[in-house]
């Protein structure tokens, strides 16, 4: 069965050893709106608060980006100023890459820069 956005951020908040209050005050949010999302109570926040409240543990937003179907902010910037970006994916997509693969491109790209 699939994990809800609650409960996987209740997994990653407790694996961090991270009370809700603690949480809460880091992404200044009231400890309660913590609470609701964990127990699914409340929708899913908007994408930068998942950044935010991912900063906070340490982990990548990407799985509880996934679960919610958002993209930050930043990201939906750079498709709007860089169509190039939105083909490349697009392309890459059309390709059905496999794990590997994707992080073959990904090293390729870092070092696009080196």
């Amino acid at each position: 069965m699939k994990k809800t956005f609650g409960q996987v951020l209740r997994e990653m908040r407790r694996a961090k050893g991270v009370s809700q209050r603690e949480l809460a005050k880091k992404v200044s949010v009231d400890f309660s709106y913590i609470s609701k999302l964990e127990n699914d109570r409340t929708q899913p926040p908007a994408a930068d608060t998942i950044v935010k409240i991912c900063n906070v543990l340490d982990v990548s937003p990407d799985e509880l980006l996934t679960l919610t179907g958002k993209m930050p902010s930043d990201i939906k910037e750079m498709f709007n100023s860089k169509p190039e970006a939105m083909k490349f994916i697009r392309t890459a997509k059309s390709l059905d890459l496999t794990e590997h693969e994707w992080k073959e491109l990904t090293n390729k790209l870092r070092n696009l820069r080196s």
